[in-house]
This record gives C-alpha cells, sequence and structure tokens, in this order.
C-alpha cells in the first residue's frame, strides 16, 4: 500500500497498480489506517461475491481472442468447456527463441540481467524489463544504479504513476533502460526510436 493525501491505497502486489476505491475487509484496512496514523474510514460488508469464472459462465455465449490461450488451453477446457484455436500468424516468425535460463537464487538472477543490461546499453540498444513486483523493479533498478547504468524506474510510488505513459512511449528511445512493473503502460505505444 501507499499513503496519499492522507489516505491508505492498496497497490495490487502482481501488477503493481494502484486500486483507489479498493479497501482490504475484516478491519484490516481500518488496521492499516490506524497504523499510518490516517483518519479511519467505516468498513464495508460484502453482500455477495463470485469468482470471474462462474460470472463467464453465467453468459450463454461467449468467447474471447489472447496470444497467451494456448499454453492455458487445459484451463480453458476444464473450467469454461472451451476449445482453444490457434490462427496462423499473417507473417513467418521472425522472433529469435532463445535457450532458458535457470539461477540457483533471485540475486544471481537479478546480477545476471544487470550484467546482460550493461552490454547492451554499451550498444545503444533499448531495454524495457518487466518486472513482477515492486520489490523486484527496485533490486533492479539498485544493481543497475551500482553499474552506472542511468534508466527510468516506473512502479505504483506516486511519483512514477503520473509520468507512466510518457516513461513508457520513450522506453524504445536510444540508450534508453525502463524498469516497470508489469502493470505499466497498458494501452501506450512505445516510439521505436523515442
Amino acid at each position: 500500500y501507499i499513503v496519499k493525501d492522507n489516505e491508505v491505497i492498496i497497490v495490487d502486489e502482481f501488477t503493481g497498480r494502484v486500486m483507489a476505491e479498493r479497501r482490504w475487509g475484516e478491519g484490516l484496512h481500518q488496521a492499516v489506517e490506524a497504523k499510518e496514523n490516517v483518519p479511519i474510514k467505516k468498513g464495508s460488508e460484502t453482500l455477495g461475491s463470485i469468482t470471474y469464472q462462474n460470472f463467464f459462465l453465467t453468459y450463454p455465449k461467449f468467447a474471447g481472442m489472447t496470444g497467451t490461450a494456448k499454453t492455458e488451453e487445459a484451463e480453458f477446457e476444464a473450467i469454461y468447456k472451451k476449445n482453444v484455436m490457434v490462427v496462423p500468424t499473417a507473417q513467418k516468425m521472425q522472433r529469435d527463441d532463445l535457450p532458458d535460463y535457470v539461477f540457483k537464487d533471485k540475486f544471481i538472477k537479478w546480477r545476471a540481467i544487470a550484467k546482460q543490461v550493461e552490454e547492451l546499453y554499451k550498444r545503444g540498444q533499448p531495454i524495457l524489463i518487466g518486472t513482477t513486483s515492486i520489490e523486484n523493479s527496485e533490486i533492479i533498478s539498485t544493481l543497475l544504479y551500482d553499474l552506472k547504468i542511468n534508466h527510468r524506474l516506473l512502479n505504483a510510488k506516486p511519483e512514477n504513476i503520473k509520468r507512466e505513459s510518457e516513461i513508457i512511449a520513450q522506453a524504445g528511445s536510444k540508450y534508453a533502460v525502463t524498469v516497470a512493473t508489469n502493470m505499466a503502460g497498458r494501452g501506450t505505444d512505445i516510439l521505436l526510436g523515442g
């Protein structure tokens, strides 16, 4: 969570997005407000809830399109009784899939990423590093700072939110190194070349 304008605001730990208007239940939000010495607001009461899966199943017809459904094909079959169909690309695949790297622990992984960034940075290649949490984004940012690599850090901290679109749009500039939680810049075009 963050404290902004004398209010406790939840930050989604997976996306890094600020979840304004959301409050924890069962007195937890009020406890955090007391801890942070901000005005304590009345809690809300949940009268009913439903999972996304069950909500979607209430519709007589539904379909979707995504670039990641094939890897979750078994889940779509088991939960929704829907099959997954792959639509072939209009052009031949140009991506070069490299082998996976496996590391002994997270810190060794982050150090290896920082060293890789250092090599690419020297060539002027733009680099966008997506992380799964604010904590991870700050770890890689610290390592890049130690290597004296100029970079932009984008996570849900208040000072970053206002410039989110601008930071992501410029992530394609020469020598641009951008570290962001995986929420960053949704709906923003990255301008190749800046």
